[in-house]
Order: C-alpha cells, then structure tokens, then sequence
C-alpha cells in the first residue's frame, strides 16, 4: 500500500475471504450511525443549548420526514453560507453570456461548482451521518464493473464487454440503508430506478440495488467511464466523482499512465478527496516494478496518503466475477471502514473540507471572468453608442453650417425670393416691406414654394441616410474586431452593417414632421400680432420655408454679419424676412426651437437604428453587480470554515 486514507484501520491480512451471498451482518440498528459529523475541529462539542439545537434543526431530504438532524450553530452558519454562495454562483452563470478569453472555461467551473454543491456539499452537511459513498472510477475497459460485481458477489451491473454504450449508472447499498439513498439527498438529478436486472439504458436515471453483502454505512457507485467517447458518460462521470465521499478509482497497468484519468486524480488532490487506487490486471512478474512507479506518481501529484490495492491477472468465472480472494483485501478494508464511525467521519470530514475549500480557492478567478464579460458589454455598448453619437453631432453641424444650403436647396431658395429685390424692399420703412413680402409671397406661383419644399425635404432626408448609413458600418466594423462582438452578430440580420430596410421611410416621415412643426411655430408666433395677421394668413409656408433657411445657415445662433457660414448669404435674406415680421428676438427663438426639435427627432431616428445592435445586446444580460455578490458570498464561505 502507498499510503492510508486518514484514519483508516489497516486492511485485513491479504488471505482474508469475501463471504458468499448473502452474508450474515453482525446485529445493527434500524438507523444509521450518528457518531461522526464534520466540525471545524475535533475539539470537544459544548453541550447543546436546547433552544439553539431547536433552531438549527435542518430537516433533510431523502430521508423519513419525522428523522432530523440536529446541528451545532457552526454547520448551520455554513450551510447559510453556502447556500448564499450558491445563488451567488447561478447569478454569475448567467452573467457569462460572452464569447471572450476564458469564458468557456468560466462556466465549466460555474456548472461543477454548482452540481458539487448540489449533489455533494450541501446534501452531506444536512446528513453528515448517511453512509459513505464510494464511487468506482476510472478509464475504459479498466474493469470497474468486474470489480464492483465481485466485491458484490452477483452481477449488479454491466460489465464493459459492450462499450461504449450509454446505460444507467448503478448505485449499490445495504437494505438498511435504503431510505437514504431513494429521496434526492444526492446526484438529486438523478431519477431513482429499482431492479437487480443489470444494464439499464436510461443514463438519466439511476438504479439502485440492495445488497446484503455490502455493509451498512457504504454505498458503492459504478459511475461511467471518465475517457468515454459518449460525452454525456463523461459528463456523469465527472458529476459522480463530485459527489463522492471515496474515490476508489480503477486502472490497469497498460494504462495507469494516462492522462485523462490523471487529470482527475489531480482535481482529486487539489481539493484533498478521499482516494484509494486499484490496480488491475497485472502480470505478476511486473507486480513490484508497476506498483513502485505508480506509488511515485501518487506521491509526485500529492496522493501519496492513497492506498494503493492491486487485483493480479486473473480469469473470472462464468458470471464475469473475479476469484474472491483476489479482491478480498479491497472488501476487507470497506468493511472495516464501514463498521469505524471515527474512520467514517474522517473520509467524510477530508473530502467535504477539502470541497468547499477548493471552490473558495477557485472563486476569484471565476469573479474576474464575470467582471471581464461586464467590462465587455460595456466597451460593446460604448461601440455602438459612440458610432451613432458621431452620426447625430456630424448631422447636426451639416444643418446648421450651411451644408444644406447648397445645389437644388440653394437654387430654389433664390428663384423663391428674387434675392435682389427683396434685399433693396428690405431696407426701405418696415410698411413697405411688408407690402412688398405680401406682394411677392402672394403673387410668386405656389409651384416655386413646392419645388422649394420638395428640395428641402430631399435634402434633408439625403443627410440622414448617408449618416445612418456611415455610423451602422462604423458599429458593425467595431464589432467584427472583437470575438464578443463577432458572437453577437451571428444572431443579427445580414444587412445590420447598413441602415435598416424601414430607414428611409422613417427619415421621410421625420423631415415631414419637422417642417410641420416649423409652420405651427411660425403659426403661434402670429397669432397674436394684429399686424402680421394677414401676412400670416396668406404667407406661413414661405415664412416657415425662410425659418428653414436659417436653421440650415446658423453655426452658432442665427447668423449676423460675421457669424454668416458657408452657403448662409442667401439665408440673410429669410432672417430680414422674419426679422421684419416678427422682430429680432422672435426670430432667434423660432429658430432656437426649429434647430432644437430637429436634432431631438434626429437623435430618436438614430436611437432606433442603434437599437438594432443593442438588442442583440441585451439578449446576452451581464448584471455588473454579480462579482461584487460573489465575492462577499465566498467571504462568507471561507469565515465559516
């Protein structure tokens, strides 16, 4: 042997026989043993306080309904915490949305650490007396199922003849100790079958079968092979592993060198799992040159405490099973584990310890993938908002510099007005001007206020597609560059990359809106000046059309002398208009309001084509307070322990 599971008794001598099915038990309870619970320490427990031990009573599951287990205000704060820790970690799991570095690997961790929880840690905390379960690991072909038939004397599950198949795995118990393993106290996933026929096929279930050789307080557990190339038998094998209070992991000594099953040895010394190693099918020539290596890699990897059994190459009978004397220092040395309740509970107090501590240990680096998706979606958003931000403040200069006073816009603009007689009307009396705007707005054919209109809204809504155009390719080139952003897009429509299909309608819709009102401005600011009421009667849309004009020509306000942009000197002309109607300061409100409400439906129109990329987004939530939740849960975890 390499080494002893903690407190352990030594195995029997190596001649020590298995007895025949059914084996006759030494007198025993109706319950299981109580003796032995996992406390910070061995210190001696105070004496209860009945009103503290009526509070921390902890009613478990899988057992009778009227059986509770009293616990010391120490596991109950445990529990609490771990519990706490445990929404916790399914709040992280569904902030990991994000295909970035290390996000796989994240919720792998996120998914062992929560079925740990499940199907181990919590369980064996609220049932700290149930019997030790072994599980029976380990590669393909190694003979596990060989091994758990023969310490069981019958054929209770199948044999690896026929791998890889998918099956049911196969939990074997004494039938005192039946009602604990019915209810979901462990691998509660795992629906519960009964039956002594061997080779279920349902891999979701799991059969149980009551055996009177096995002790009372042991459990055996043929879980599937770890290397199996059916996924979802490695899968459970891994799940299984995590449930175990004793590993009795099973090679050959073809194969004890391979890698996968040393991966999850590794797992098993990293957080101090009860193991016991056997080695299978040796050629007894090469009995003391493989067992020596393999002792060296135990201790190497830090499971140099393991015991290590070996099973000689030997035929099986006619049922498969080995010889009973091959495999009774293995039955020996259970039994007597099962019959020391000091022996139990260290097995117990190892491996549960050594769990918590490991998930303690790993957290960190799992709060530090949560806060890198945060940070991601952030930078994402930040893309996209930015690309349509741009678009928002480069439409706003083009309306205001006087980029939109130019080509057809212009040329109406001036066939409208008649620039120099209305530029020599403007400087005579305020009367004659007004009669001359009356005039010329009266007796100008309403073709031209049309044409001016149209060139107007063509323009504008020109503007706005190569903007929405420019700022949907700048997102969708922000987004290609990182793997996140490349995740996110296989879930968008091909043409994301443009404005969307609805785009030009919109912007249509929105130009006509504007220019609607831009005339109700124009109508409420005449509404109560007598003297303007018959211009306005038969002039808004030529004084609305000159409001537009100056919009379009102001870079700071409405312009004057100096502050006149590109294109604006045909805009003086409509603010003298204006001015003439309804004085200066009017008419830089009007525009201020005009300008104003134009760059509000401007932003909207981009809000909602920025919105195609948030929503993909928002379908992948990442809650930025998860780390901080996680991170104050395992403080939790590690002070109770």
């Amino acid at each position: 042997m390499a080494g002893s599971v903690d407190s352990t008794p030594p195995p029997p001598d190596q001649g020590a026989d298995r007895p025949d099915v059914p084996v006759e038990q030494p007198p025993q309870s109706d319950t299981p043993e109580t003796d032995a619970e996992v406390t910070e320490n061995d210190e001696e427990t105070p004496s209860p306080d009945p009103v503290q031990d009526e509070a921390a009573t902890i009613e478990p599951a899988g057992v009778p309904a009227d059986l509770t287990v009293p616990a010391d205000a120490a596991s109950v704060a445990l529990v609490t915490a771990l519990m706490r820790f445990r929404e916790a970690l399914a709040s992280s799991s569904l902030s990991l949305p994000l295909d970035i570095v290390g996000a796989e690997q994240a919720r792998r961790q996120v998914r062992v650490m929560l079925d740990q929880l499940d199907d181990y840690v919590l369980p064996r905390l609220v049932q700290i007396d149930a019997p030790v379960l072994t599980v029976v690991g380990g590669s393909t072909g190694a003979g596990k199922s060989t091994l758990v038939n023969s310490l069981v004397g019958a054929v209770v599950t199948e044999p690896g003849v026929l791998r890889p198949t998918t099956r049911s795995p196969v939990l074997v118990h004494n039938p005192a100790d039946t009602e604990w393993f019915t209810g979901d106290r462990i691998l509660p996933s795992l629906p519960r079958t009964t039956g002594t026929t061997p080779g279920g096929i349902d891999p979701g279930s799991m059969r149980l079968v009551a055996a009177d050789t096995v002790p009372q307080g042991l459990a055996i557990l043929d879980a599937p092979d770890v290397d199996s190339v059916v996924e979802a038998n490695r899968d459970l094998a891994a799940q299984m592993l995590s449930a175990a209070d004793l590993w009795l992991f099973v090679t050959t000594s073809a194969r004890y060198a391979d890698a996968v099953p040393w991966d999850f040895l590794k797992d098993a010394a990293d957080r101090s799992t009860a193991v016991a190693v056997v080695l299978d099918r040796v050629a007894p020539e090469a009995l003391d040159d493989i067992t020596g290596h393999l002792a060296h890699m135990l201790l190497d990897r830090g499971l140099g405490d393991s015991p290590l059994f070996s099973i000689p190459d030997s035929e099986t009978d006619e049922q498969g099973m080995l010889p009973k004397e091959v495999v009774a220092t293995i039955y020996g040395w259970l039994t007597m584990l099962a019959a020391d309740a000091s022996a139990r509970s260290a097995v117990v107090r190892r491996t549960l310890e050594g769990a918590v501590k490991q998930m303690v240990r790993k957290t960190p680096a799992l709060t530090s993938a949560v806060k890198s998706q945060a940070t991601t979606s952030v930078d994402l958003r930040a893309a996209v908002e930015t690309s349509y931000a741009r678009a928002v403040r480069d439409i706003q200069r083009a309306t205001q510099d006087g980029t939109m006073l130019k080509g057809e816009v212009l040329a109406r603009w001036t066939e409208f007005v008649g620039t120099g007689e209305l530029l020599k009307s403007l400087q005579s009396r305020v009367g004659r001007a007004r009669d001359w705007i009356r005039d010329t707005f009266l007796g100008k054919p309403q073709l031209d206020e049309q044409d001016l209109n149209v060139a107007v809204e063509s323009g504008l809504e020109a503007l706005l597609r190569e903007h929405a155009e420019e700022a949907a390719e700048r997102a969708e080139e922000s987004w290609l560059s990182t793997t996140a952003g490349r995740q996110l897009l296989t879930n968008a429509d091909r043409d994301i990359g443009r404005s969307s299909k609805v785009f030009s309608t919109a912007a249509a819709r929105t130009v006509r809106e504007w220019q609607g009102h831009v005339l109700e401005l124009v109508r409420g600011e005449g509404a109560d000046k007598r003297s303007t009421a018959r211009i306005l009667a038969y002039g808004v849309n030529g004084l609305g059309i000159a409001l537009m004009v100056v919009v379009f020509a102001s870079t700071a306000g409405i312009p004057t002398g100096a502050e006149v942009g590109v294109g604006a000197g045909t805009a003086v002309m409509g603010q003298k208009l204006l001015e003439a109607v309804f004085g200066d300061q009017a008419v830089r409100n009007l525009a201020q309001k005009a300008r104003q409400d134009l760059n509000d439906r401007v932003r909207a129109l981009m809000d909602t084509e920025m919105a195609r990329y948030l929503s993909l987004l928002d379908a992948h939530p990442v809650d930025p307070d998860a780390p901080r939740r996680l991170t104050e849960a395992v403080r939790a975890v590690e002070d109770c322990t």
